[in-house]
């Protein structure tokens, strides 16, 4: 695989091209909306070719030797892995940080949360100052946010300090992954460098889980500080990121857009009305008449007419943008900057990229809630110490890898969409063979199947996902694009969270009122055993639903996209209906 990539990063006419948009001199830095519709759909049936031959290379060519184009690809993936291992090594220590810091169960999750919440809600703001004021900037920024929060996290004294440090950690990650997108949906342009430079990053989600649920039980059960240990592995690998971002990425060139205000009405919009609804959505069953309580309703209408005001501020400034009129007052252009997202973005490539979207919203709502009742189902209902569960998730890790060697043969082959159901049936299935479980069984039983089976969502809907994205978004798009996706999948995981939360928890009350206890201000672990079985189940359903509902997605609104990596099968070959052209046809488009 690094032999396809560092191919691309020799002096000769393949050369590895940052494939930047030109100086302001090569063309256009506004796209109308003509333009965009003319890219995303009419450039279609040009896609197969420009990929194969490599068009719409822009005039800002940088070639890099072998090495650095590996470092490049190493960095951002290592970016990704500290990304998922900063969730997963911690996840993996709830008990032990519940237990020293007298955290009861039901709000354990906030830890996470936290995390998935502040990254979550901040990728858009940031996918968009990385597009405009350098990805390297961005990446480099994010990296030491990242480094001193862990810092942070790891010297917490109380669980308040702890939620606060995670959120603004995660504010780190928020940074770094759309511009690790952006920077390899440019470092490459359309080969099948590119395709295994997406496939080696989106890999980094998976193996960067598993990796540090690893370390994490490692690290918690056999060293001192127990958990506060995985916070400082966290700051171990978010300096190896800072170190290879600073000498492997290439300097930032100047952005080509005229208009480099930034939309900070649409960010205070967006990140207010998110945090509100993850907030009630989080808080909603441990508020005093839980969802009766009075500002848990007034969050939640604030929170979606906040984001319905933010959706029509983007579709004004979009208008504005498209058409503008010289005859308005400056002071009305002053605050009209241009939109933070285009919302005719989501209905590019006829209304797939939004259906791909939600895909991986779901998917992760699947994959992450099922890894986090896993753990709690071995730690606090069977009773196993962490290094013997994590020992139980270890062929997650194998299976990650071996997932990265099928996405970069398969991806450049096959129709995405069988890809994509294969991954989500297969995940689905492994959160079913946990809502059907018998303690009494052998791991080999449930365990193991379950924890080979349930990575081949996240890295096939992933890998598919982005390669999707860098095809459809224009070249001064890709942060932005590259961070709504990552939006909709850190948005699952705290949705995917909070909802498998609220079953648990209804369940373990009504099953334990069943059996004469009354469950109602303590932990889970004080309810009675059979209670706690049947709300691990039923948590375990709820993540399978979710990983059908992605199923029926894509199954209904995939279909036809064709293959979206590239190949070197004679050209002609892909779906007539293949997703929208990347930068580069764009860039053709334009011509």
């Amino acid at each position: 695989m690094s032999q396809d990539i560092a191919a691309h990063g020799t002096n000769d006419t393949s050369a590895v091209t940052l494939n930047q948009a030109p100086t302001p001199e090569a063309g256009p830095s506004r796209t109308s909306a003509n333009d965009e519709k003319r890219t995303a759909e009419n450039v279609v049936s040009n896609t197969g070719d420009a990929e194969d031959e490599g068009h719409g290379q822009t005039p800002s060519v940088r070639s890099r030797n072998t090495w650095k184009s590996v470092g490049l690809v190493t960095t951002c993936t290592f970016a990704m892995m500290a990304n998922a291992s900063a969730n997963t090594s911690a996840s993996i220590a709830f008990p032990t940080i519940g237990a020293k810091l007298h955290i009861p169960e039901a709000r354990l999750q906030w830890i996470a949360s936290a995390y998935s919440l502040s990254s979550g809600c901040l990728l858009l703001f940031f996918g968009r100052l990385a597009d405009l004021y350098g990805r390297k900037r961005a990446f480099l920024a994010g990296s030491l946010c990242m480094v001193a929060f862990s810092i942070g996290c790891a010297l917490a004294k109380d669980e308040i300090t702890l939620d606060v440090l995670r959120g603004l950690q995660g504010c780190g990650a928020a940074a770094t992954i759309p511009a690790s997108l952006g920077i390899l949906a440019h470092a490459f342009p359309p080969s099948r460098a590119r395709t295994l430079a997406f496939a080696t990053f989106s890999a980094g989600s998976p193996i960067g889980a598993a990796f540090g649920m690893i370390i994490g039980g490692v690290l918690t059960q056999l060293t001192t500080p127990t958990w506060r240990s995985t916070f400082w592995f966290s700051t171990a690998f978010a300096a190896v990121c800072l170190v290879g971002g600073f000498f492997f990425i290439d300097p930032d060139l100047p952005s080509t857009e005229s208009d480099r205000r930034v939309d900070w009405i649409g960010a205070l919009l967006a990140t207010a009305g998110l945090v509100l609804i993850v907030f009630v959505l989080s808080d909603g069953e441990l508020a005093p008449d839980e969802w009766k309580t009075s500002y848990i309703i007034a969050f939640l209408i604030l929170g979606v007419a906040l984001i319905v005001a933010f959706l029509l501020w983007q579709r004004y400034l979009e208008r504005v943008a498209d058409n503008p009129d010289p005859s308005k007052s400056h002071a009305r252009n002053r605050w009209t900057p241009p939109p933070l997202m285009r919302v005719s973005l989501w209905g590019r490539a006829h209304g797939k990229f939004a259906a791909m979207q939600f895909v991986a919203f779901l998917n992760w709502a699947c994959f992450i809630a099922l890894q986090f009742w896993i753990q709690l189902y071995y730690q606090s209902y069977v009773g196993l110490s962490p290094i013997l569960t994590m020992v139980r998730l270890l062929p997650m890790f194998v299976t990650g890898v071996i997932c990265n060697v099928f996405v970069a043969l398969l991806i450049g082959r096959v129709d995405v969409i069988f890809l994509v159901v294969t991954g989500t049936v297969l995940t689905s299935c492994g959160a079913l063979l946990f809502a059907v479980i018998v303690p009494s069984a052998p791991y080999w039983a449930f365990g193991f199947p379950s924890a080979v089976i349930s990575v081949f969502g996240a890295d096939f809907v992933f890998a598919s996902g982005t390669l999707f994205v860098a095809k459809v978004a224009l070249p001064h798009e890709q942060s932005l694009a590259g961070a709504l996706f990552q939006t909709m999948t850190q948005l699952g995981t705290a949705f995917g969270l909070t909802i498998s939360t609220i079953v648990f928890n209804r369940v373990l009350k009504r099953e334990s009122r069943e059996r004469g206890v009354n469950t109602s201000g303590v932990d889970a672990s004080a309810a009675p055993r059979p209670a706690q079985l049947e709300a691990y189940k039923a948590a375990q359903w709820t993540t399978f639903g979710f990983g059908m509902l992605a199923t029926a997605l894509a199954l209904i609104y995939l279909r036809n996209v064709g293959i979206i990596g590239a190949s070197h099968k004679k050209k002609g070959k892909t779906a007539p209906e293949a997703p929208a052209a990347d930068g580069s046809d764009a860039e053709k488009a334009h011509a």
